[in-house]
């Protein structure tokens, strides 16, 4: 909408000239007799609207056939060629990185075969296609699993080594079981080892948020305390030195809340001994653990930490990740026991449920820790 003011000894003539530089569709807003300042351009001031100036309407037209500005139908098409162009260069890289393992495939149905274990596992398609091209032919299954073994990386270290208290702050996001895995933490690594343990919390978003928390850390018997800000966190972190374990519970954030945070990933990330876990679903898809383990890094953490196994049959994505963002495995949780359902992250056992997911029983959980 175009609004303009025109003068004239009659507000009949204002309109007309309106009407002559707007178009007939303009309309009357606003007529008065004109002010002292403005006399001498006319008796009355006459505000009128359009919804676009013809005149103007016709050089943008001009423009944007002959000018140096191209039309918004180009400015699209350009962009949808770029993104079919960098979409074949990525398809072109993938084919060239993989044709060894193609060509291996073709000739070898064994590596065909572990092509296709990888696959059903979900594993990360470029990751798979190194690995075969890697192993070559023959097939040897200690081969690949050799190679992803070597690859993967895990640490079930509590805390930062030599820092004492031990500190863990778990994140992630919401859902994903942060709270029931930092009570099995206090369980398994603080009361059952006779240490003495603190948990904190600045989940402070959502209503009732650390009554949960409060309600498990009084059944324990384990000291709780709610903060507000990294300035309350850092004082109680000095105030508890002397504990042997500190928990630190996190809200859960979607991506729109995250903005706003960077205060406590930069707080965790530099505080002295923090070791932070990004806690993640293990029935997540590859496309979403990458993108939510993305939105996270403004915590900067240094361990992945996947729950829910029990909720998925294919464990490739969480390899992938591991893999991909070179961060370890810390834990893995399955369940809702506690402390039963949580285990430390071990090589044999992922690559079991990677390259034989039929293992995945009672006897890798549970029953094994205890």
């Amino acid at each position: 909408m175009k609004l303009k003011s025109y003068f004239a000894d009659t507000v009949e003539e204002a309109i007309s000239l309106a009407r002559r530089e707007m178009g007939p569709d303009a309309m009357l807003v606003n007529s008065k007799r004109s002010n002292a300042e403005a006399r001498h351009l006319g008796a009355y001031e006459v505000v009128c609207a359009s919804e676009m100036e013809p005149r103007i309407a016709e050089r943008d037209k001009a423009k944007g056939l002959f000018g140096s500005t191209p039309p918004a139908p180009l400015d699209r098409l350009s962009q949808d060629v770029s993104e079919i162009k960098h979409q074949m260069e990525r398809l072109a890289l993938t084919l060239a990185r993989s044709s060894t393992g193609m060509v291996g495939m073709a000739s070898d149905p064994e590596l065909a075969n572990a092509f296709a274990t990888l696959a059903a596992a979900e594993l990360d398609a470029d990751l798979a296609y190194d690995l075969i091209g890697k192993l070559g032919s023959p097939f040897r299954p200690e081969a690949l699993r050799a190679e992803l073994g070597r690859l993967l990386t895990v640490n079930c270290e509590i805390g930062q080594a030599g820092s004492q208290p031990r500190t863990v702050a778990l994140v992630g996001p919401p859902g994903s079981g942060k709270t029931a895995t930092l009570v099995k933490m206090a369980v398994q690594y603080g009361i059952a080892s006779r240490k003495a343990c603190q948990i904190l919390t600045v989940d402070t978003l959502r209503v009732g948020a650390s009554d949960q928390l409060r309600s498990y850390a009084a059944i324990l018997g384990v000291g709780f305390q709610v903060l507000e800000t990294t300035t309350a966190l850092a004082r109680a972190l000095d105030d508890h030195h002397q504990k042997d374990l500190i928990l630190i519970d996190t809200p859960g954030l979607s991506a729109n809340d995250l903005e706003g945070f960077e205060d406590l990933g930069d707080f965790l990330s530099t505080y002295p001994g923090v070791d932070t876990h990004l806690v993640l679903p293990a029935s997540m898809r590859t496309s979403d653990l990458k993108r939510v383990a993305g939105q996270y890094e403004i915590f900067k953490p240094v361990k992945l930490l996947f729950t829910r196994l029990d909720e998925t049959e294919t464990f490739g994505p969480i390899l992938s990740q591991s893999i991909r963002s070179g961060k370890p495995m810390s834990f893995l949780t399955r369940g809702q026991r506690i402390p039963e359902d949580l285990e430390e992250a071990a090589k044999d056992l992922i690559l079991d449920l990677v390259l034989k997911p039929e293992l995945l029983s009672e006897r890798h959980f549970g029953t094994a820790a205890a």
